[in-house]
Formats: structure tokens, C-alpha cells, sequence
């Protein structure tokens, strides 16, 4: 069934890349996004408008959003979800999709963000599907309301919406010209399932479709039952599907590797880690980047403003930083950070922070491999190490089904009291981490925590926002901390018992959180507080990291190595806003 009229969306240049991401990081209060990678899709996007690529996106309109955290008296994760009228945000377009799900046709609404460039007003939509229309049975009006339901009936459903619905909105809307379909991650293979359906040729489909992988972990490569996904998509399921995604499951990374004329991780390690987890598979590596104006404090830059302006079309001049910046401007312009933060984490949180300790923090999805407790091994050990000198500050969601996840957020309750209690060291816990808490933490803290076990963190972006602001790194050896390290080792320190090549000696729980206590001990406290020139060399350092894990970067080599397009005059930033 086709729509009657096709409704033709105009752009300024006609788009050739299509980016397909189960969520994007619009702004924080717009609740289409739940963690790294719809952050990492959003500062994408952003820069990409900066630099006039001809492009859309693809995702999905979430009517309850992700959801709201909330803590409860004992620590436990409390889920709501949100409340907020995307009809004030976005623009409807008058056009619906037909798709047949379990073979009855339904009906997919369409929304529109549209990012525009501020230097160049150049535009960049976001179309978001919606299956709340009217006419849709109820249950089909509820698939697309909830980021990352648990179910897999309504997962490959949601999946089904935007890989096949939006290969289908783009052909209605007249974008006749898309040369390169992106998947991020492997939600939106079902990109292909309609490509071939139309192109009716694999070679032909992998000439236009690109795959960027964002997990090692293998629990974050989607698998669906056979008979679950015939019974849901039906006669769109290729012949030979087995040989595409799994002979036992139809796994979507899989689909995603066999059906793509390019696949790359997002670090250099990550690359060693899928190669091995695929090695049958050709696959390069595009280091993550941030979003230099996204995630930059204002004070932070007000002060590169005036040293070195350059950097706002030039990230690159952000290598002067350890011999430009001037360090009682740079400590002035963190010490303001570092106030907004405190602020902030006074008025939401009964334990209360002194804006001259050492600040260390810990914001991320709350996840076993992420290893947030990992800290509080010896808790005696931390406590007479941090006594009067460490206050500890974490956030992060963990997922509503995840009840390890949930668990590792009460711990963090429990252990917050018997620090206090015993040692008197503030650690507080922040409720429902989003874009705009992240910036403030990023900025304000001192040093930044990271602790996954190794192997397997694809990236890890947070690390890279907060050493844009001159905020420290601690991180075991691995994602793009294994680079950053390399690149500057006075941008932080390294987690590690032991160093055997790029990777550590051990990676137990036991000898990680030793190593931390020995660093937190004899390198960062010391530092902080008697070498406090030092301190800020370092902070500049990390700054200097920046030049290299920014997206003016990393779009530019997604354009030249991936999407094929040929490098333009123009992307050489002009000067201005």
C-alpha cells in the first residue's frame, strides 16, 4: 500500500546519507535518548549541520521517553515514566507509513526536529516515527512510547518500525538520492530487510549501507527467536536469512556485518575486540568525539574565547592549551564549575559537599561491567584515605529490568553511610542523570572516575567531556582512555597493577581497587593539595586531549572514510558564533 500523494520535504541540498539510531540526545529535555550512544548520535548530528553535510536522521518519537530515576530512603531505583507533550517540541508532518506486523497493516505518524547550523542556518531533520495513530489497534499505539522496552515482541517490533518504516518514510518524502544508509548499532538493521526488498539485489543493498558497532560486550548484540521474527515480519524476511544473521537466533550485529559495504568500532581497542569477537569480518575504527559546544563549561569557554578564539572553528588549537592558558584563569574558570556543581548537588541531595575537597566523579548507566562500586572494595581503605580530603559524587540510571543494575545503586546508599558514619566522607548519589546533569559534572568534578572491566568499554565519551573542561581522568586501561593516555599522560592517571603491552597484568576487582587506593594516595591527593601548579599543568594537558576527541574530527573522517563523500571547501569552519 502506498500513500496517494507523497508529501516532498525540501532542503537546502539534497540529502545523501540517511542515519538511522534507535535513540538521538536532541537536549536534555527532550527524553528520545537514554545514555552514550543517543548522546554521542545527538553530537553527531550537531556537528555534522556545522559542516554542511547533506544528511537526515531516523529514530523513533518516545512517548514516556527512557524514564525518570528516582531514589528511594534506602537507595532502591524508583521508574516513571515521563510525562511531557513532544507535539511542542517537534512539528507533524502530514504523512503516515503503512507497515504489517504479524501481517496487518498499521499505520506509522511522522515528527520532525529539524538541528540548524547557527553559524550557517543549514538544516539537518530529524524525523521521529510515532505509532500512536489513530486507527492503530491499542496495543500498536503503545510500541513506540518506551525507549528499550524488555520485551522482544515489542523490541522487534519498535526495530521493525525503524529500520523498514524508515527506509519508507525517506522514499515517500522524495529523498530519492540517499547513497549511504548508516546504522547506528544493530536496532536498525532491519534497514536492509527493505533495501532488499526494493533493490532486490545483497550486493546492491551493501553498496548503500554502513554499520557502526558500539559494544564489546556481547549482551548489547541483540538476538531474536526465528519463529518470533517470521511470526512479526513474515514474507520482508529474506530466503536465505540464516546465512545472513545466525543459524540459531537471527543476531542483528550479524545481519548488520553481512549486509554492509563498511563497519567500523569507535576506538582503537574496540576494533581489536570485535575483530576478535568477528574476525571473518573487514572492520576500521573511527574514535569516538564530543561536541566541543556541547559540552563546554562557559566558563571554560569564555576563557579559551579570549586566548585562543580559534578554536571554535579550529578544535585543533586546542594543542596550545598547556602553553596558552593561564593558571589562575583556568583554576578561576574551574573553581566557578565547580560552584554551579556543588550548588546544585546541595539543593538535591541531603548529603552535603565542601567546594574545597578533592571532588572525584562517576556518571554513567549503572551496569555490572561498568564496575561503579568498584571503589568501595576496601572501604576502611578509602575511608582513611579520603577523610578530610575526598568527597565522592555518582549518577547514572540503571535499566528498569536490571536488577544487578538497581542493586549496584543501593550499594552505593549503603555505602555512602558507613563512610559517613566512620570516616565522615561525604559520597552522594544524584537522581535521574540526563545531558544537563552530565555537563555540570563533567566540569565540576576534580577527576573524573571511570572503572569498566577491560575489554569492555567500546568508548567511553564522558571521559573525553570532562577533560575538555581540564577535569582529570582516572581510568582503567581501556575504550578511548588506551589513546587518550597515550597521547597525553598528564591528562590523568591509568588504573592499572601492572602494564604488559597496551593491556594491565590483572583486572580483578581486588587489584583494580588496590591500584585506585595507591594512586588516590600517593599521586592525586598529594598533588592536588601541595603541588597545586602541577595540578593545573595537568589540567591543561587534559585540555590538550580535546584537539583530537572532538566530532569536527570524527564527522569529518565518518564523511571521508564511510560515507563517501568527497571533503568540501566549506568544512573548514568559517569564523563567527
Amino acid at each position: 500500500m502506498k500513500n496517494n500523494n507523497k508529501f516532498c520535504y525540501f532542503m537546502k541540498e539534497v540529502p545523501s546519507i540517511a542515519y538511522f539510531s534507535m535513540e538521538i540526545g536532541l537536549a536534555s529535555d527532550i527524553p528520545t535518548y537514554s545514555g552514550g550512544l543517543g548522546v554521542l548520535a545527538g553530537d553527531i548530528l550537531y556537528k555534522a549541520v556545522d559542516l554542511e553535510i547533506p544528511m537526515v536522521a531516523v529514530t523513533l518519537c518516545y512517548a514516556a521517553g527512557y524514564f525518570y530515576q528516582m531514589i528511594g530512603p534506602y537507595g532502591d531505583q524508583i521508574s516513571k515514566n515521563i510525562r511531557w507533550q513532544f507535539s511542542s517540541n517537534f512539528d507533524k508532518l502530514p504523512i503516515v507509513i503503512p507497515i504489517k506486523i504479524q501481517g496487518k497493516e498499521f499505520k506509522i505518524g511522522t515528527w520532525v526536529y529539524n538541528i540548524i547550523g547557527k553559524r550557517n542556518g543549514f538544516v539537518i531533520p530529524v524525523f521521529l516515527l510515532d505509532s500512536d495513530v489513530e486507527g492503530n489497534e491499542e496495543w500498536f499505539k503503545r510500541i513506540t512510547h518506551t525507549l528499550y522496552t524488555a520485551h522482544p515482541f515489542m523490541r522487534i517490533v519498535q526495530e521493525a518500525i525503524l529500520g523498514i518504516g524508515g527506509v519508507r518514510l525517506l522514499e515517500e518524502m522524495c529523498f530519492n538520492k540517499i547513497k549511504t544508509y548508516h546504522l547506528n548499532e544493530g536496532h536498525a538493521a532491519f534497514v536492509t530487510f527493505e533495501l532488499l526488498k526494493k533493490l532486490k539485489n545483497l550486493e546492491e543493498v551493501k553498496k548503500k549501507v554502513i554499520f557502526t558497532t558500539h559494544t564489546p560486550v556481547p549482551a548489547g548484540h541483540e538476538r531474536f527467536d526465528y519463529n518470533l521474527v517470521y511470526d512479526v515480519l513474515r514474507d520482508i524476511v529474506p530466503e536465505n536469512i540464516k546465512e545472513l544473521a545466525g543459524n540459531d537466533n537471527l543476531n542483528m550485529t550479524k545481519l548488520a556485518l553481512n549486509m554492509t559495504r563498511y563497519v567500523n568500532a569507535v576506538s582503537k581497542r574496540h576494533l581489536e575486540v570485535t575483530k576478535n569477537m568477528f574476525p571473518e569480518y573487514k572492520i576500521d575504527a573511527i574514535t569516538n568525539g564530543i561536541n566541543i559546544f556541547r559540552w563546554l563549561s562557559p566558563y571554560i569557554k569564555e576563557l579559551l574565547d579570549e586566548t585562543m578564539p580559534e578554536f571554535r572553528y579550529d578544535p585543533q588549537v586546542l594543542m596550545n592549551a598547556p602553553i596558552e592558558l593561564d593558571s589562575h584563569d583556568l583554576w578561576t574558570a574551574h573553581k566557578k564549575s565547580k560552584d554551579d556543581l556543588i550548588d546544585y548537588q546541595s539543593s538535591h541531595s541531603y548529603v552535603l559537599f565542601d567546594s574545597k575537597i578533592l571532588t572525584v566523579g562517576f556518571g554513567r548507566r549503572f551496569t555490572s561491567y561498568k564496575r561503579p562500586t568498584l571503589i568501595f572494595k576496601d572501604l576502611d581503605r578509602l575511608g582513611k584515605i579520603s577523610k578530610g580530603k575526598v568527597q565522592f559524587l555518582f549518577a547514572g540510571k540503571a535499566h528498569p529490568m536490571d536488577n544487578e543494575g538497581k542493586y549496584l545503586i543501593k550499594q552505593i546508599y549503603e555505602f555512602s553511610n558507613y563512610l559517613w558514619d566512620n570516616y565522615r566522607v561525604s559520597v552522594a548519589f544524584l537522581e535521574n542523570y540526563d545531558m544537563d546533569l552530565a555537563r555540570l559534572m563533567v566540569a565540576g568534578c576534580d577527576l573524573w572516575l571511570n572503572t569498566p572491566l577491560i575489554d569492555n568499554e567500546a568508548s567511553g565519551t564522558s571521559g573525553m567531556k570532562a577533560a575538555l573542561n581540564g577535569t582529570l581522568n582516572c581510568s582503567t586501561l581501556d575504550g578511548w582512555w588506551i589513546e587518550g593516555y597515550k597521547m597525553n599522560k598528564l591528562a590523568g592517571w591509568t588504573i592499572c597493577p601492572g602494564v604488559e603491552g597496551n593491556k594491565c597484568r590483572e583486572d580483578s576487582d581486588q587489584a583494580m581497587s588496590q591500584a585506585f587506593y595507591n594512586i588516590l594516595e600517593n599521586e592525586v591527593i598529594p598533588t592536588f593539595y601541595g603541588e597545586r601548579d602541577l595540578w593545573i599543568k595537568r589540567m591543561k594537558n587534559a585540555i590538550f586531549l580535546a584537539s583530537y576527541f572532538n566530532c569536527d574530527r570524527a564527522v569529518k573522517e565518518y564523511a571521508s572514510r564511510a560515507w563517501n563523500l568527497e571533503m568540501q571547501p566549506r568544512w573548514r569552519q568559517k569564523k563567527g558564533n
